[in-house]
């Protein structure tokens, strides 16, 4: 009989890093929710402070056994900060820093380099006051890099540890700040394929249910081994790796993003998978490619569209295929129903799977609605092929993200309601979460 060992949670990662480091307690700051939400939960013991750079949600019960330790930085406007700000009116002995004049940012948001003076000064005036409260170890760790248990880290600077998790997908990070931190604490940033959007869109990127809108869009497009394939907004480089395993390593790949934080994690991912001489990547915008005329006989992206100008996106990869290549785009479907497979109640559900579903609807001028397929129609392109396309979801991760974003607009009994689901579907292992996206393919003249 097999016996599959089960993958170690992100909790379980992070403590491993800790005890090889020697860190019995550490600071911490982090956005995304599911980085620290596990270690909050199963090993509070870890956390002297923890310090939320303009969280996207999360979950107050989480947070009951760290509340006195812990900062809130939050913007002074929009969907997120009312939210976030009603989610933490509730919390006592917090502290919380209002970002003047900074509406809440998204997802992609540079925080720490828009604000920098702001987050530097709120942060260490905040760890300082928790240093007296809260007895932490000096470390004496050597500056350097390593990685354990798939979490990769860099350590700067002497004092006591300050492990600061990936700010989403600023394409900075912690940089614009990392000089003043390093003079009186032992920064630990952490990074890799489990934590952060990269752990989201590496997670996502393996999942087979994402990956058959992926299969069906390579399909209607009549890949030819020895053909060429761009890849724009590639991210983390997960589906250019999966491509370059799918087509055995006979179509030269070349992935482009915007996003200099992507592109060194993509890089380090597909030299670490021997992957090097396969795939390349470019930094650049979809809105201007940084490459001639016909160039490629497969331009395609994958949920893309919705964050930059749709127009200029589509015209650009038209624009860099070959005649006679393919263009294909998937991008969200935040006009169709999304379905959470949870026992609720007839009106959660429909709170909750209607659309839309989603508060950052990315790009005033992108697209994220069946729209698709009219942009599509007016590029010129030939044998066009359109077909909606839903992909299923489930785990843990993708739990942990769907909290995020629900748990805070929730009244207190639906929150209720909601969590007695997830238990039970946790105990029965039912919980899945079908999504749907809109899909084009067509022929360039």
């Amino acid at each position: 009989m097999t016996i599959f060992k089960a993958e170690p949670s992100t909790e379980e990662r992070v403590s491993q890093l800790l005890l090889h480091l020697g860190i019995s307690k550490a600071h911490f700051g982090a956005r995304n929710a599911p980085d620290w939400t596990g270690l909050a939960e199963t090993f509070p013991e870890f956390i002297s402070s923890l310090a939320l750079v303009c969280p996207l949600g999360f979950d107050p019960a989480v947070v009951s056994s760290v509340a006195s330790g812990l900062l809130v930085f939050l913007g002074d406007s929009g969907g997120d900060a009312e939210t976030v700000g009603q989610t933490i009116s509730g919390i006592r002995d917090l502290k919380s820093i209002t970002l003047s004049g900074y509406p809440s940012p998204n997802t992609y948001a540079d925080v720490a380099a828009e604000r920098p003076e702001d987050i530097a000064s709120g942060l260490i005036e905040f760890l300082d006051q928790m240093g007296r409260l809260h007895q932490t170890p000096t470390v004496e760790l050597d500056e350097g890099c390593g990685e354990v248990a798939g979490i990769s880290y860099q350590i700067r600077g002497t004092g006591p540890p300050l492990v600061l998790f990936p700010l989403s997908a600023a394409p900075s990070q912690w940089e614009p700040v990392m000089a003043r931190l390093t003079g009186s604490y032992c920064v630990i940033a952490l990074g890799g394929a489990e934590l952060g959007m990269v752990g989201s869109l590496e997670g996502r990127g393996r999942t087979p249910g994402y990956l058959g809108g992926l299969r069906s869009l390579l399909e209607e497009a009549e890949l030819r081994p020895g053909e060429s394939i761009l890849e724009v907004g590639c991210g983390t480089g997960v589906l250019d790796r999966w491509m370059a395993q799918r087509t055995e390593g006979r179509n030269k790949i070349v992935g482009v993003d915007v996003n200099p934080y992507f592109l060194k994690e993509a890089a380090a991912l597909v030299a670490k998978e021997g992957m090097g001489d396969l795939v390349e990547f470019k930094e650049g915008s979809g809105e201007a490619l940084p490459f001639p005329d016909a160039s490629f006989d497969l331009a395609i992206s994958s949920t893309v569209i919705q964050r930059l100008n749709a127009e200029k996106l589509l015209a650009e990869m038209v624009r860099v295929t070959k005649p006679g290549g393919r263009v294909a785009v998937l991008g969200h479907a935040h006009d169709m129903h999304r379905w959470i497979n949870l026992p609720l109640g007839e009106a959660l559900k429909t709170k909750i799977e209607s659309p839309p579903w989603v508060t950052d609807r990315g790009h005033p001028e992108g697209c994220d609605d069946s729209d698709l397929y009219r942009r599509f129609n007016r590029l010129g392109l030939s044998n066009i092929k359109m077909f909606p396309y839903v992909g299923s979801f489930d785990g843990g991760p993708r739990l942990q993200m769907l909290q995020t974003g629900i748990l805070p607009s929730l009244n207190p009994e639906e929150a209720e309601e909601w969590r007695s689901a997830v238990t039970r579907a946790q105990a029965e292992g039912t919980f899945f979460i079908a999504l749907p996206f809109h899909c084009a393919v067509g022929t360039k003249p």
